[in-house]
């Protein structure tokens, strides 16, 4: 076998299309087989146009005049399939004679995965960001579930270690009527309002650094002091629980369904801890819990009642009323006192 038969098994074992042309016209003196089965032979003129419609003669003229090489991509369209090929003409001398070599390599399955691959790296991406987005709405749902601190450290151990937080304050609130209010209009009127009212109710205990812990239908506490110790956590309840009712007293002037409340206060032990496994819960027990729920029950609408420990923190800075001393289920007999909005109380006496 010769040279030249040898070289033309290994090319069309590699699957490389290779023609000869003439430097002058441009025209094919040589093409393997290979090329032919790509594009066809050459027709009667043999003119390199007549195979690649697309090429760009005057470009290819250029860039072998200049630099002697030429490279570029083409589609070649036969029947239904379109190929994508790699061309690479060469200016050489052949004996005295202008000659170009022209090299073509089907790139298509080459494209053909590297769109894949685009294609697969664009869905990674818009996966990546779903699963980024889901995850900023989880780590947002649970952080309005928990303390951050409580947080940090349910994402880190998948579990949450009951802390005893002592002393903090508690604010018991507790809407009056509801359940009349409930059944006498629409339910989509009553989750909008009362959605309306704790967001406002988060804010302004954000502005004194409470943490709300939940609400229960009518019921909404929220706490000073937890998870990181407050000095002051009597007085930012106490500012808190002001502006509750000064919130309600504004909305209940320019609304129809009229919301009023009951706000027990008070300062003593709790626990927090995560409740539950499936259904995850950030909640707090123990004495101050359940004295802010007793106390609240002896305020009439739109007052807050005041533990008597916490009034003696609160006295020098807030308008307290005594209301002596009562019998509280499950505590001692203890004076409990009323809290006044000083600026009301002011407006009231000006009066």
């Amino acid at each position: 076998m010769s040279i030249e038969a040898i070289n033309e098994q290994l090319l069309r074992a590699i699957g490389v299309g290779v023609a000869l042309l003439d430097r002058q016209s441009m025209k094919f003196h040589f093409h393997n087989d290979t090329f032919e089965e790509w594009f066809g032979a050459p027709g009667e003129t043999g003119a390199l146009h007549e195979i690649f419609e697309d090429l760009d003669s005057a470009t290819l003229e250029t860039a072998l005049s200049e630099q002697g090489r030429y490279t570029a991509e083409i589609k070649h369209k036969k029947k239904r399939r379109t190929r994508v090929i790699a061309v690479d003409f060469t200016a050489a001398n052949d004996g005295g004679k202008q000659i170009v070599v022209l090299v073509c390599q089907n790139i298509t399955r080459i494209r053909e995965l590297e769109s894949m691959i685009d294609s697969y790296s664009m869905m990674v991406e818009r996966n990546t960001r779903e699963i980024k987005r889901e995850k900023e709405q989880v780590e947002k749902l649970l952080l309005n579930l928990m303390p951050r601190s409580v947080y940090e450290e349910f994402k880190t151990f998948g579990v949450v270690t009951p802390q005893l937080y002592d002393p903090v304050s508690v604010l018991m609130l507790d809407f009056v009527g509801f359940t009349d209010m409930v059944t006498s209009v629409e339910p989509s009127v009553t989750v909008t309002e009362l959605n309306d009212i704790y967001s406002a109710f988060d804010r302004i205990g954000e502005q004194f650094g409470c943490e709300r812990i939940k609400s229960i239908g009518d019921a909404y506490i929220t706490v000073a002091g937890l998870p990181d110790p407050t000095p002051d956590h009597a007085k930012a309840v106490a500012n808190a629980a002001i502006r509750y009712i000064r919130y309600l007293t504004r909305r209940n002037a320019s609304h129809p369904h009229q919301w009023r409340c009951r706000i027990g206060l008070a300062t003593g032990a709790v626990v927090g801890s995560v409740v539950g496994i499936q259904k995850y819960v950030y909640d707090i027990f123990g004495p101050a819990v359940n004295l802010a729920s007793r106390l609240q029950e002896f305020s009439d609408p739109m007052q807050i009642t005041v533990q008597d420990v916490m009034a003696k923190t609160l006295r020098d800075q807030f308008d307290m009323e005594d209301l002596g001393t009562k019998a509280i289920r499950g505590f001692d007999d203890q004076a409990v006192w009323h809290l006044h909005d000083n600026k009301k109380e002011m407006v009231s006496r000006q009066g």
